[in-house]
């Protein structure tokens, strides 16, 4: 296991604290930055923002000094007062209109102890906590904060983000149930989630679904269109189906918008649409889609994603200064722990067809397509 580059003995030399956001924004990174920045000024430890991910260890010009009147009001603020990005790995930067990409690693590592710093906070999802990962192989003292909507980290029971993103699809969802009563119709709506089934579990039974299509059990078209019919017996003559963008039938594929490309992911989407009409032409039903996108991104945080934030942050410094690095902060109800970064990278928490949500799910009637 690896072990901290800072020992015990040193942890008094921890004055100077660098803080960044990567990877997709999140409701709740805000509230991360000011827990961070407020809890290491309480200990005599400045901080110093990294704008737009990794970006600020690259250019000179994309760090600042933030103080406790710099993070005050921000929060209830949705995104991220540092900026993010999700395409700019200094292990394979993009060399932009040169083409191809350059490993910028050892210029991050020159910039960290120019800037004077003694430690890291990064806060992102599987691919930022990835690279803070690598960086803590080659000496930087980091410590990681989970942070993603799809609550697909392992490692963490939840992360931040996630409780915000799913309370707005359930409200979305009690908004469509009106309107398809209203004209009998099948509505179907396209959550995000990548390639797990949390916010279209989780959304889906809380805002009354009738049909759940989540990546961890592929679906069968005419078994969705049966589960319809079987409604419309029994007299409802609208439906709702919750799908997440990483959903697949059985034996097909992912429905994808931009396919991936060096140094970024496939661009995933549009599943919704198509089922909304192959469920049209298999029911006789007029159907509708409806895709979220990245309105589940946006907007203030919910106070339950306030409080994990702001535990995650606090946590984040107490590891700083016990020196405890190479590990990310991780929410064990009722504590916050830490957990060593190298067994959460690289993996991806889905949700089991067996939880217990899931079963409860069938028990109520619903329907996963198979």
């Amino acid at each position: 296991m690896l072990v901290s580059t800072v020992g015990l003995d040193s942890v008094s030399t921890i004055k100077r604290l660098g803080v960044l956001t990567g990877g997709g924004d999140a409701p709740g990174l805000n509230a991360v930055i000011r827990a961070v920045v407020k809890s290491a000024s309480n200990q005599g430890c400045e901080c110093v923002g990294l704008e737009d991910s990794f970006d600020g260890l690259i250019h000179p010009d994309r760090a600042r000094l933030l103080t406790p009147g710099d993070v005050t009001g921000i929060l209830r603020r949705g995104g991220t007062i540092l900026g993010t990005s999700n395409q700019g790995d200094p292990f394979a930067y993009s060399a932009g209109s040169t083409g191809g990409a350059e490993d910028y690693s050892s210029r991050c590592i020159d910039r960290f102890h120019e800037l004077n710093l003694d430690a890291l906070v990064a806060i992102g999802g599987d691919g930022t906590l990835a690279i803070a990962c690598e960086f803590f192989k080659r000496g930087i003292p980091l410590v990681g904060v989970p942070k993603t909507i799809d609550n697909d980290i392992v490692g963490t029971n939840s992360t931040f983000g996630f409780d915000t993103a799913v309370a707005f699809a359930t409200e979305a969802i009690d908004r469509l149930h009106s309107t398809a009563e209203a004209h009998q119709r099948l509505m179907v709506v396209e959550v995000m989630g990548r390639n797990a089934g949390w916010i279209a579990l989780y959304a889906g039974v809380a805002g009354g679904a009738d049909i759940i299509l989540i990546p961890e059990i592929p679906y069968e078209l005419e078994c969705v269109a049966a589960a319809v019919a079987a409604r419309e017996q029994l007299g409802a003559r609208s439906s709702i189906v919750v799908v997440a963008e990483g959903a697949a039938p059985v034996g097909g594929e992912t429905s994808v918008v931009e396919p991936a490309r060096e140094g970024r992911l496939a661009r995933l989407g549009g599943l919704g649409a198509r089922v909304g009409g192959e469920l049209e032409e298999l029911t006789g039903k007029e159907a509708r889609s409806v895709r979220l996108g990245h309105l589940q991104r946006g907007g203030g945080p919910t106070s339950f994603d306030r409080v994990l934030a702001t535990r995650f942050g606090g946590k984040a410094v107490e590891m700083v200064l016990a020196g405890e690095f190479g590990r990310m902060v991780a929410n064990r109800p009722p504590d916050i722990i830490s957990v060593p970064l190298s067994e959460v990278v690289g993996r991806t928490k889905q949700v089991p067809p067996d939880l217990d949500l899931v079963r409860t799910a069938r028990a109520l009637g619903i329907s996963f397509g198979n």
